[in-house]
């Protein structure tokens, strides 16, 4: 297929190595540290890696993920521009400042290379609804669509990625900090889960809570009906991750199909890798689709 360019993106957006390959999206990898050893963000690579981490969570490690320097993305766009004009999208500046390192880079590129077209966008996005973007993007791309056009349609649409989750597991938000043990040993002992949406900044907003994986699951297809593109006719792409525990997004997947016929047999369901699950722990699920404008 001849590409009129390289949409290029960056490990976060949790979509399997072989899928992002195959469609020949060129990955930027991030890194977490545990310990002393540092680790790559693998997608899938090796199938033993994401057993792996989920078993040094369950030891007790508690994972450190950095931003990316300017310096590791200015030699990625020396190496994807090599093979033409780049559209970059990257991962959430509201989870992490990684793409002010873009931006950097962006503009040390360009003074070296001034007749070489190199766009970065900031998602907004993260984990596979970043990936759904970049999803979207690709199919742009290979409809025929000029980076020009891919970026404007990016930028149109990008706040309109719904980013819906709850967890199931406090242990490991009351482990890393994010909430006090006395907070995280209550919620346990009630089976509170934690209702969350990513906002328009790309930043989590936790917004309300219930009691039970059923009713988290029940409450999360109330608000895809009331924010997805055409509400229950919606016929779009519809992804779910989770981390480690795919029978809970199963489950949701299995509710999506009931709630929403178009989508049967359509939704896709994809690992939250190291770099997000370093922050969330086991037992989160997502749900992404198109929909309204994301909430302020």
């Amino acid at each position: 297929m001849d590409r009129k360019f390289i949409l290029s993106c960056e490990s976060t957006v949790d979509l399997p190595y072989s899928y992002v390959s195959e469609r020949d999206i060129p990955v930027l990898f991030y890194e977490y540290t545990v310990g002393d050893k540092k680790y790559v963000d693998d997608m899938g690579r090796d199938p033993d890696a994401l057993p792996n981490f989920y078993a040094m969570l369950d030891n007790g490690a508690l994972p450190v993920t950095t931003q990316v320097n300017p310096q590791k993305y200015l030699e990625y766009f020396e190496s994807v521009t090599q093979r033409g004009d780049v559209l970059h999208i990257a991962f959430s500046s509201g989870l992490s400042g990684s793409v002010n390192s873009a931006f950097i880079a962006a503009e040390m590129f360009r003074e070296q290379h001034p007749d070489r077209r190199l766009r970065i966008i900031d998602s907004t996005c993260a984990s596979s609804g970043y990936g759904l973007l970049v999803d979207m993007a690709a199919d742009m791309r290979d409809g025929g669509s000029t980076l020009d056009e891919v970026e404007a349609w990016v930028m149109s649409v990008k706040d309109r990625i719904q980013h819906q989750f709850f967890t199931t597991d406090m242990k490991f938000f009351r482990r890393s900090g994010r909430v006090s043990g006395a907070t995280a040993t209550i919620a346990t002992i009630l089976n509170i889960c934690p209702l969350m949406r990513i906002d328009l900044k790309g930043s989590i907003n936790a917004y309300s809570k219930t009691r039970g994986r059923k009713n988290a699951i029940a409450e999360t297809i109330r608000e895809m009906k009331k924010h997805a593109e055409n509400g229950t006719d919606y016929s779009g792409k519809c992804f779910i991750s989770h981390s480690n525990c795919l029978a809970s997004a199963r489950e949701t997947r299995d509710a999506i199909y009931e709630a929403f016929p178009n989508l049967k047999d359509r939704v896709t369901i994809c690992d939250i890798g190291t770099i997000i699950a370093s922050h969330c722990g086991p037992g989160t699920v997502a749900v992404y689709f198109v929909g309204d404008r994301r909430i302020p």
